[in-house]
């Protein structure tokens, strides 16, 4: 089994990043559309490194999030986010696709907010996009109302993003964990994983049928509990 310990966003020098872990999960590429350019930049100076991208929210959210704050050049309508099957959505993740191939990335990161409610549009749009690149879902909130409707994703080769501390993984090939925090709600950014926390994730790591594994980190900590993650898991 491979696992891959990365960061959701560089918390130090890329460089720094490149040498000392194994993947990044691009967040730039969620707040505003990829830059071409940009993606050929990063995969030059590191050819061999696991990138992974979080999909642009014109896909994910809907028009009155206030994610958009950090948006340019963009302007949601009401046929736009919530993962719908619209022409607006599927000429959007085509757009997205188109920018952010350079960078070739291994996974294409769905995050959907909370407030998003487990309509049966959401199977629709995934069964729509399917094929080419490897998808990962992360639901929270109102969404894991209806697990029917995460399952049915799932089979459709989607991995389910999640954090192992707080939920089962599915059985899966390909593993993603997005970890945010210990605590109450969906993320606490500012908590430092314990010892135990971090033992108790490579048991999770350990156990799992898998032939890759990628373990991101997203706190404010994430540089260094990502490399303490690593140190325990390359000890065992």
């Amino acid at each position: 089994m491979q696992v891959l310990v990365g960061t959701c966003g560089f918390p130090t020098s890329r460089k720094t990043l490149y040498s000392a872990l194994d993947a990044v999960e691009l967040q730039e590429t969620f707040y505003n559309m990829p830059n071409p350019d940009k993606m050929v930049q990063l995969r030059r100076e590191a050819p061999d490194f696991h990138f992974t991208a979080k999909v642009f929210q014109g896909l994910t959210h809907p028009p009155d999030s206030p994610t958009y704050r950090r948006t340019r050049g963009f302007k949601p309508t009401q046929n736009h986010g919530s993962l719908k099957p619209t022409r607006e959505n599927f000429e959007l993740w085509q757009q997205y696709t188109e920018a952010v191939a350079p960078l070739q990335p291994e996974v294409l990161v769905f995050q959907t907010p909370p407030s998003l409610k487990p309509e049966p549009h959401i199977y629709d749009f995934f069964t729509t996009i399917t094929g080419r690149w490897r998808l990962s879902w992360e639901p929270r909130g109102e969404t894991y109302k209806d697990p029917r409707l995460i399952q049915k994703v799932a089979e459709l080769g989607v991995v389910i993003a999640l954090d192992p501390l707080k939920r089962d993984p599915l059985p899966s090939a390909l593993q993603y964990f997005r970890l945010h925090g210990v605590g109450k709600g969906e993320v606490n950014y500012r908590y430092k994983y314990t010892e135990d926390n971090l033992r108790k994730l490579v048991s999770v790591v350990r156990s799992l049928k898998a032939e890759a594994v990628y373990v991101m980190f997203n706190n404010v900590y994430m540089h260094q509990d990502a490399l303490r993650f690593k140190q325990l898991l390359n000890a065992t």
